[in-house]
């Protein structure tokens, strides 16, 4: 931000204009979430409390800060350029979601507001957000409609995606943690929810505001008169597409969430617009149809892009992110990711469509190779039917349609044993989209309306030939260009001046079409100028003069031309108008094609990893056991300074379904168990895993809790934070989620902590029956799995097993754990073993299975001179003395891992005269 501070543009009001400015500002309501700015033409100015904001935030200092007006009139004010507003602008409503954002227009005392918008509903902002960047998530706004009774709570759920153009109903009873809430928020991407204000203040409702704070969704308050169903029929007959009869009936089969969509129709002026009318779509919405997640399995399981990440691959979004059309294909991964399925065949018509790729590798370039030829077809029929397009906006829909039949060609050349399906998914509906009805008929139009060869002077305009009344005035521009340009010559004989060279014809704004010579030539012509011309003006560039027969065709020309323009602007808005009958289609056809784009980057990333990922089995959820052999983290494998070390996982029912895992503070534990999670995540996404082999029962949840302070909400304490997630896996869980529990207890005393966790796992392996990891640093735990228990354990607990994590890559939990660099020498303590005990804590990642206690990462003997090992040891255990009292907590990624790298290097440098330590590097 430091050149845009030099650049800070000068706030330059007169005494006049700030007195008016300053009367205008005190009338303005007090609104916290609000930031307003004004827009000065040149730049944009920000004020009081805002400026003071905007200047901490995004300039890193207050002496931006510059005082309109004086004494205790003063104001603090900021001003902020062209480009300084666009990114505050993206920050606010696409990254926080804290503010609404204004933006006023006018001067003195009389302004007023012309765009407003928030997190959930971007609206007129949309053309400063998404200029030059693609837009990767479509944002929803939820209103809940929360009935308390004695039993629980009743939600009534409305929500609107205002992108897409789609609104839903769902109603649902929950708990008082409102797991249910939470996962139809995490599910439906939402950024803003509307709640009664009366339901705000209620007690009840503080853990719904915590459950909004968890998810980062803005509490928009609006009064409970506004959460109505009186006319909802006839608003929405007049929105949706189709008869009333199915909406009227959807509608009545609701009691509270038609008022949460009542409230929704009202704050986001959906009847206001007309261009929506008959442009909506209506469904139910149903928390079964995905498997759940709440807001800190995302977290733990680093599904989504944090601002923290030090690389695109920290995430697992950013990891399988390799589409290649604008935009569309990154939406549908995003919402793909937070939807996972939880039908089997779906799961795996999904899987043979990657799987043809992945076995055709020419057949995957060649396509990937076109559809980075796509433009954001989504994006460009909204505007379109928003009215917020031009030609170019119809030209890109062309190009787009054009490259069609390449995509179908490069499809029918398929020929492996999914071919049925390709034809279903793909080959029929492209064939159908693409005749003579449909986008053959849009390419016709388009050919025939636009003058294609201008486009290549980056000019969009209508051909002339497409319509009689354009084709004459365009005739007559060219006649009256024609007669300009002989006069022009005619002129200049009679002058004898050498035409162009010396008596030059200029077209300007001010005096439309003019001749121009230099001021040498005007002594030479000076009495014919006087006699036969007008002089216009002489300047140092020359005299600029014209006569009656100049003045007379230029007159005509302008004429002929603002005719033209205006022509041509009633035939844009035509071929538009057109254009948009053709949205069914192309909303089609951007829902294949970006499904087509997802599926294919999941191809290319199972495809060009170092280690290939391979296809899961994926078995019904009450069938089957959850086998991950040779499973590693895709996220933590991808950076470059990982040797990961691969895992097994075997959750077999009745026998390890319910798996202790024990270890060492520093041990892989947490990683192992996430990457359990995320390998069930990705397969029931679609995707190919990271495994020599999978074998999936289908899981319809999954619950995570790992590592607090992650997100410690307004001061509740970990331990109190620990009880409020684990209380809502106990409440929420059943045996088809998977339980993923990392250091449960590690907020409270030793003792309190074992008696808690020891009741926890009772509960979960005797009433829920989920397939659980439990990652615990009490060892006392293992006791669950054995018969001849102490006094901890008077029954044997059926499908129990414990495993023992080695000692080994480090464990913090931020982003994904700093020192998973693990590349850090893999047996530095195998090897340190026999002599120095106290570097007893690290070592490669194994998992050890009770029965087996067979060591994965097994010792090498290795023969030594004993002062080269002492002198070594010590060296090394320097090393882990230095690492293990790196304050992690308090760096920031990129800092953690500079340092890592230097300690590394000079580990390594002191290796060059000690045999013993050259062996780990």
């Amino acid at each position: 931000m430091d050149d845009e501070q030099n650049k800070l543009p000068e706030l330059k009001l007169d005494a006049k204009q700030a007195r008016g400015f300053l009367s205008f500002y005190k009338t303005l309501p007090n609104d916290t979430r609000a930031v307003r700015f004004f827009d000065r033409r040149d730049y944009y100015t920000a004020h009081g409390e805002n400026a003071t904001f905007i200047a901490k935030t995004y300039y890193h200092t207050t002496t931006a800060l510059r005082q309109l007006g004086t004494g205790s009139d003063a104001l603090s004010s900021v001003s902020v350029s062209k480009n300084m507003f666009e990114t505050i602008a993206r920050d606010l409503l696409l990254e926080r979601t804290d503010h609404t954002l204004e933006l006023y227009e006018g001067s003195g005392s009389n302004w007023r507001l012309v765009k407003s918008g928030t997190p959930g509903n971007l609206g007129s902002y949309e053309d400063v957000l998404f200029a030059n960047n693609e837009m990767q998530d479509t944002p929803v706004v939820v209103a809940l409609f929360p009935n308390f009774r004695e039993n629980g709570c009743t939600i009534g759920l409305g929500y609107v995606d205002l992108t897409k153009r789609v609104l839903g109903l769902a109603e649902f009873l929950d708990d008082s943690h409102f797991t249910n809430v939470e996962s139809a928020l995490v599910a439906l991407g939402c950024k803003e929810c509307l709640l009664p204000m009366e339901a705000v203040k209620s007690s009840e409702c503080k853990t719904l505001r915590d459950a909004l704070t968890r998810c980062g969704v803005m509490l928009t308050e609006r009064k409970k008169t506004e959460f109505k169903t009186r006319d909802l029929v006839q608003d929405l007959d007049r929105l949706v597409r189709g008869s009333v009869e199915p909406v009227r009936d959807l509608v009545s089969g609701f009691e509270i969430a038609p008022g949460a969509l009542g409230a929704l129709l009202s704050y986001a002026e959906l009847l206001s617009d007309e261009s929506n009318y008959g442009n909506y779509y209506i469904r139910k919405y149903s928390l079964d149809s995905y498997m759940r997640l709440d807001s800190a399995a995302m977290r733990a399981l680093n599904v989504l892009e944090s601002k923290t990440d030090a690389n695109k691959n920290f995430s697992l979004f950013g990891l399988m992110n390799r589409t290649c059309t604008a935009g569309m294909g990154k939406r549908l991964l995003h919402m793909w990711l937070k939807q996972p399925l939880l039908d089997v065949n779906e799961i795996n018509a999904r899987l043979d469509i990657v799987q043809a790729f992945v076995d055709d590798t020419a057949l995957r370039q060649d396509l990937r190779q076109h559809l980075k030829r796509i433009s954001d077809i989504e994006r460009l029929m909204h505007n379109l039917e928003k009215r917020r397009a031009g030609l170019q906006q119809i030209v890109k829909l062309y190009q787009s349609s054009i490259r069609l039949p390449y995509i179908r060609s490069a499809l029918q050349q398929y020929e492996g044993q999914f071919s049925s399906l390709i034809k279903e998914r793909y080959l029929d509906p492209l064939e159908s989209l693409t005749d003579d009805d449909h986008l053959n008929k849009f390419i016709a139009l388009v050919e025939t309306s636009v003058d294609l060869d201008q486009l290549e002077n980056g000019e969009y305009m209508i051909s002339s030939s497409y319509d009689t009344g354009l084709s004459a005035l365009k005739n007559e521009q060219d006649s009256l260009e024609r007669q300009i340009h002989c006069l022009h010559k005619q002129t200049a004989s009679d002058l004898d001046l050498p035409v162009d060279k010396a008596l030059k014809l200029d077209k300007g704004t001010q005096f439309g079409h003019v001749f121009r010579i230099t001021k040498k030539e005007e002594p030479k012509i000076r009495k014919k100028l006087t006699t036969q011309f007008i002089v216009l003006e002489t300047r140092k560039d020359g005299v600029k003069f014209t006569n009656t027969k100049l003045k007379k065709l230029g007159d005509q020309y302008q004429k002929v031309l603002e005719e033209y323009k205006n022509c041509q602007k009633e035939l844009v808005n035509r071929v538009i108008q057109t254009a948009v009958t053709f949205s069914e289609v192309f909303k089609s056809l951007a829902t294949m094609l970006s499904e087509l784009d997802v599926l294919l980057s999941f191809a290319d990333l199972a495809s060009s990893c170092p280690t290939p990922y391979t296809r899961p089995d994926i078995n019904p959820p009450d069938v089957g056991d959850i086998i991950l052999e040779g499973s590693r983290h895709p996220c933590v494998e991808a950076q470059d300074w990982v040797n990961f070390i691969p895992n097994d996982c075997k959750l077999i029912r009745g026998k390890s379904w319910f798996q202790i895992i024990t270890g060492p503070n520093m041990g892989g534990k947490s990683t192992f168990i996430r990457q359990v999670g995320v390998n069930i995540l990705m397969a029931q996404v679609g995707s190919f895993v990271p495994c020599d082999r999978a074998s999936i029962s289908v899981r319809d949840c999954i619950f995570a809790r790992v590592g607090a302070g992650d997100c410690q909400l307004r001061g509740v304490s970990t331990f109190m934070q620990e009880m409020l997630e684990t209380a809502s896996i106990l409440k929420g869980a059943t045996d088809r989620s998977l339980i993923i529990i990392d250091e449960l207890g590690r907020g409270t005393s030793t003792y309190d902590g074992f008696g808690l966790a020891w009741a926890i796992c009772e509960h979960l392996v005797e009433e829920i029956r989920a397939p659980t990891l439990f990652a615990t640093h009490f060892h006392e735990l293992t006791a669950l799995a054995h018969e001849n228990a102490n006094e901890f354990n008077t029954k044997q607990m059926v499908g129990v097993a414990n495993y023992h994590v080695e000692p080994g890559a480090c464990d913090q939990s931020f982003g994904i754990h700093v020192a998973e660099f693990a590349n850090f020498p893999e047996s530095v303590v195998t090897l340190a073993r026999e002599k120095a005990a106290e570097l007893e804590d690290f070592t490669p990642s194994a998992v050890i299975s009770d029965d087996a206690k067979i060591e994965v990462g097994s010792k090498r003997k290795r023969i030594s001179d004993p002062n080269d090992m002492s002198r070594g040891a010590a060296r090394a255990h320097q090393f882990l003395k230095e690492f293990s009292d790196m304050p992690l907590e308090t760096m920031d990624l990129k800092e953690a891992l500079e340092r890592v790298k230097r300690m590394k290097d000079d580990l390594e440098k002191d290796a060059g005269d000690c045999c013993w330590l050259q062996q780990f590097f």
